[in-house]
């Protein structure tokens, strides 16, 4: 691995939320970021290239213009997000397909394209973000919270299957955030994490090799909970969302 600040970095779903603080606080710690999505109109002044992860052919093109100019990639941050919140038997089946394309065949992609290149330098660092309500379960998501527990899974695996080559697989667990992908849950925004503030803490441990990385302590909490006693954390979240969120009704 590169030193951090010369370290290259391909960072998906980098337009909004996270990813977008992210890669603003990756950047000027002076590292090389790639920032992929399907639209850049936020990251002037950034590397960008636009890229659908649900297509493997941009997928490729795009890790390829990568090496091409910086000549490797040290680090992938697989953050592109899709998440439909409705009840399940109000849900289009289609719209789910859809959260798996993007959420778990989307990391899936942007593995498979850039793993030869990090076995041919001799190793590289696979974060992909993930969520405690892949472990508890929450209520009007089960879509999201399928592909996250999807997640989980793969990235165990991979991560026992590509130690031997030197690439680390770990997950990344941010705080519920301000973000457009939240928004439909109705949780008043003074009680979710400020997303500029969750990038400025993720970046400086973006590159790390444990299993497990999170903004702070409290998280890393949430998720030893989560993982515990996952079906009373679910039931807990999902009640303290719904009164959240009724309450907010009420004040409007």
């Amino acid at each position: 691995m590169s030193a951090a600040k010369d370290q290259v970095v391909v960072l998906t779903g980098a337009n909004s939320g996270i990813g977008l603080a992210l890669a603003r606080a990756l950047h000027a710690e002076g590292r090389r970021v790639a920032c992929l999505d399907i639209a850049g109109d936020q990251l002037a002044g950034l590397r960008f290239i636009a890229c659908d992860v649900t297509v493997p052919a941009e997928v490729e093109a795009a890790i390829e213009a990568v090496v091409r100019d910086w000549g490797r990639i040290d680090v992938l941050v697989n953050n592109a997000c899709l998440a439909v919140f409705a009840p399940f038997d109000e849900r289009d089946l289609e719209a789910t397909r859809r959260e798996f394309e993007v959420n778990y065949f989307g990391y899936v992609n942007l593995i498979a394209a850039v793993l030869p290149h990090m076995k041919a330098q001799g190793g590289g660092v696979i974060h992909n973000v993930g969520s405690t309500v892949g472990s508890t379960g929450f209520a009007g998501i089960y879509g999201y919270a399928s592909t996250k527990g999807a997640i989980e899974a793969l990235t165990r695996t991979l991560a026992i299957e590509l130690a031997p080559h030197g690439v680390v697989v770990s997950l990344v667990h941010p705080p519920l955030t301000r973000t457009p992908s939240a928004a439909p849950l109705g949780v008043p925004a003074q009680f979710m994490a400020d997303p500029a503030d969750v990038g400025r803490k993720l970046a400086r441990k973006i590159g790390s090799r444990r299993a497990l990385l999170t903004p702070g302590p409290a998280e890393a909490v949430g998720v030893f909970l989560a993982r515990l006693i996952p079906g009373p954390m679910g039931a807990f979240l999902s009640s303290r969302a719904a009164a959240a969120a009724r309450a907010a009704e009420r004040q409007a």
